[in-house]
């Protein structure tokens, strides 16, 4: 038993099988692909390359994945690649005119994200050839990935990589803080942000850049371009701290 199946995320139960591959390096690069999105269960049907899993060009294309190569199991048949999954996807770049009905990554990522009990399987061909029309037929949807139409070619990596980014994005979300990444502070509160523009509008009066009789506009500006930093209780201390100094440095007034 796969150690993946007792996880019901779909990282645990999304498995990349490869029919035929005809380089180790190529398998090397899939499962690096795979780790960079959090997939791990990988199985081969009958490759044409000898040591698919032990080769050095596999080794050095995983580039940090030896584990899932390592894990990957090879098997003789798409049907005992597909043991455990109940909901198959064959990739192909190649429309047939009898095939299941044609999906995008992103549609089946959804799919298969929203329903906890489908443990679903990507099935990707040989580079040159692709998938025999009777392993497409076998499959529950055929994957089309958009592309440009005047030059559709995808390396098998590429197009795992394109699958298995599609299927994090729908376990998880895009998980992007738009703030960016690094050290996350407290958020401000509005007494403190209030505190703070009360303290900043003083030290501009102090310094005369702020008239306080005829203000016009700059506060409410000030506040708007603030407002859109999501500011953090340091930063705050950081700004009132400022205004402090130019209050203790600024001119008397009868000498400004």
């Amino acid at each position: 038993m796969n150690q993946n199946q007792t996880d019901t995320s779909l990282f645990g139960r999304l498995r990349f099988v490869l029919v035929e591959t005809s380089r180790a390096g190529n398998v090397g690069s899939v499962a690096r692909a795979m780790k960079t999105m959090g997939f791990s269960d990988l199985v081969l049907v009958s490759p044409k390359c000898d040591n698919p899993l032990g080769d050095a060009e596999a080794v050095a294309f995983a580039s940090g994945a030896g584990d899932v190569l390592a894990s990957a199991r090879i098997v003789g048949s798409i049907g005992e690649a597909l043991e455990g999954c109940n909901f198959a996807a064959a990739v192909s770049a190649r429309l047939r005119e009898y095939s299941p009905p044609v999906w995008t990554p992103r549609a089946f990522s959804a799919h298969a994200a929203g329903q906890p009990e489908l443990r679903p399987a990507l099935v990707l061909g040989n580079e040159r050839v692709g998938l025999p029309n009777g392993i497409v037929e076998q499959c529950n949807v055929l994957i089309n990935i958009p592309a440009n139409p005047a030059y559709s070619s995808l390396n098998l990596s590429q197009a795992a990589q394109v699958l298995a980014y599609e299927a994090r994005l729908a376990a998880v979300g895009d998980g992007v803080d738009p703030r960016g990444v690094g050290f996350q502070g407290d958020a401000a509160s509005l007494a403190q942000i209030e505190g703070m523009y009360a303290h900043l509008e003083e030290a501009l009066v102090a310094l005369g850049f702020l008239n306080a009789n005829n203000p016009k506009k700059l506060m409410p500006r000030l506040k708007r371009l603030f407002s859109r930093t999501q500011l953090e209780t340091e930063e705050v201390n950081i700004l009132r701290g400022i205004a402090r100094e130019i209050i203790k440095h600024a001119p008397p007034k009868d000498q400004a």
